[in-house]
């Protein structure tokens, strides 16, 4: 049988990466859309472009689809954040934030449909915590996160019953190995650790699998548990 193949967004660095190598194991053809070649690019088909540009969203697609034979996944998972004061944020950065981590998820779902319909395939969105709880001067990052959520279900049902569509929203994932957690840290965590890329990447490699099958318009939280713990001053 021919293998599994998938395009994700953001591929070389992060959550992103950890993703492609976790299909790569699972036996997948995977490419990956990016600004950055990934260090390792040898195991992947590395298409350079913004996932908020239409035409190198488009362009991915039909590389992707060219070097596969087709397409039976989509991973959006690139993500960029502008942190400030509402009223210093231009229109400029909240545009941006939104075009690359909302408008995203909406072109590739655009170009990669037709392609994922041919195979019962599935589609994984990245959302965030940030969705559900913020941190000060985030607006821009988590109106596109909670977007994404929204955009989630809503595909799941227009897109049904031949495309399976689910969301993950991490929550503080380290994405540096070398970085040190103080104990306050990991006491935010009910599983006592703050996670890492692979926490993601082993659920999103599910949710594209026939074994998820009965599952869409999801979105599954996975953040060692921080967000259902009551947190006081110390």
């Amino acid at each position: 049988m021919k293998p599994k193949s998938a395009l994700v967004t953001g591929g070389s660095n992060g959550i992103g990466r950890a993703i492609s190598a976790a299909l790569l194991n699972a036996g997948w053809q995977v490419a990956v859309l990016d600004l950055a070649e990934p260090e390792s690019s040898a195991e992947v088909l590395f298409i350079r472009g913004d996932a908020g540009n239409e035409a190198d969203m488009k362009t991915a697609v039909e590389r992707s689809v060219a070097q596969f034979g087709g397409l039976d996944g989509l991973v959006n998972n690139v993500g960029i954040g502008i942190n400030k004061p509402v009223e210093a944020l231009t229109l400029a950065e909240w545009n941006r934030v939104l075009s690359v981590n909302l408008t995203s998820v909406f072109l590739g779902t655009k170009y990669a449909a037709p392609h994922l319909r041919k195979n019962s395939g599935a589609m994984v969105n990245i959302s965030s915590t940030r969705a559900f709880q913020s941190e000060a001067d985030t607006e821009a990052y988590s109106a596109s996160k909670g977007g994404v959520v929204a955009l989630t279900h809503a595909l799941a049902v227009s897109l049904g019953p031949d495309i399976r569509v689910n969301c993950i929203s991490p929550g503080w994932i380290e994405t540096d190995p070398s970085a040190a957690h103080s104990d306050t840290d990991r006491r935010q965590h009910p599983c006592g650790r703050v996670g890492v890329p692979d926490d993601i990447a082993e659920m999103a490699a599910y949710l594209l699998s026939e074994n998820a099958g009965f599952i869409t318009g999801q979105n599954f939280t996975i953040d060692g548990g921080m967000t259902k713990k009551m947190i006081y001053a110390e």
